[in-house]
């Protein structure tokens, strides 16, 4: 999602987030974790210049989809925005952090990023105009806030379900692999990261195997299939500054701010997860 819907993801509620000019970040912001998956293309995120849509285009070639400039001309055909990329075309703001990590998220994933275009379309067709269902609210959080999270051990569900973030979040799990962050996919996570030391909050579908790639996979087939990110209700929240080394400090009072480590609401439940190959 291209939207402005950059608010979502630090559950500070609905105030749009403003990033900062292109000049004014660090290139030392990008070594982040946050921005693991985009190493590869990590000059096309530093200097001071901005990647051309042309020049995006050429060098992500993305299978099937062409990033084209959104102007006036190209939103003259009122298409919605996901039926013209179900059309082969990605809107695509010039100069716009938003828009730039969107396109490197498309190169990443872009079966993942299909499977929630082709979801999103299914569900306009479906409904009134201007009227959205849960599914949409729900594919629309993923898109634009998600992690997809790999666990082997069981036991550390059961803490994240009453949101026991003391023993969610032993650096021994994360240590041993128990439980790790198989892939940020939300790009305006990405986009808030830009400013150091904000408190994110991911949107996460939790997949039980071994292996990153072959979770994104389950998680592309779930959603794909219909079986995944259909309510938000779905999706676990988890305080992204709270992984061991994601955040400078995490000492006990860090850990004990119940602003950001938020409590369980009466009456949630989480889904089981996924089943990635093993």
């Amino acid at each position: 999602m291209t939207a402005a819907t950059a608010a979502a993801g630090d559950g500070s509620g609905a105030r749009r987030f403003v990033p900062p000019p292109r000049a004014a970040v660090d290139p030392q912001v990008f070594g982040h974790p946050v921005f693991a998956g985009l190493r590869d293309v990590r000059d096309l995120l530093e200097g001071p210049e901005w990647p051309s849509i042309a020049a995006l285009e050429a060098r992500l070639a993305l299978p099937g989809k062409q990033l084209v400039e959104q102007d006036a001309r190209l939103l003259a055909d009122g298409l919605h925005y996901e039926a013209r990329i179900a059309q082969g075309r990605i809107a695509t703001r010039a100069d716009n952090w938003h828009d730039l990590f969107n396109a490197l998220v498309w190169a990443h994933y872009p079966q993942l990023k299909q499977a929630l275009n082709a979801q999103q379309c299914r569900h306009i067709e479906a409904m009134p105009p201007g009227q959205r269902n849960r599914a949409q609210a729900a594919l629309t959080q993923f898109d634009e806030t998600g992690v997809i999270v790999r666990v082997r051990d069981h036991t550390l569900l059961a803490a994240w379900d009453v949101h026991d973030w003391c023993a969610l979040f032993e650096s021994r799990h994360w240590l041993s692999g128990d439980i790790a962050i198989a892939a940020v996919f939300g790009h305006a996570l990405m986009e808030q990261a830009l400013l150091p030391g904000r408190r994110l909050v991911g949107k996460c579908v939790v997949v039980h195997g071994k292996a990153d790639d072959t979770c994104v996979d389950a998680v592309t087939a779930a959603i794909a299939e219909g079986r995944a990110v259909t309510d938000p209700l779905q999706l676990r929240p988890l305080p992204l500054a709270g992984v061991p080394g994601w955040h400078e400090r995490q000492d006990a009072d860090f850990y004990a701010d119940a602003a950001y480590f938020r409590p369980l609401r009466a009456g949630r439940q989480y889904p089981p997860p996924l089943h990635g190959a093993m």
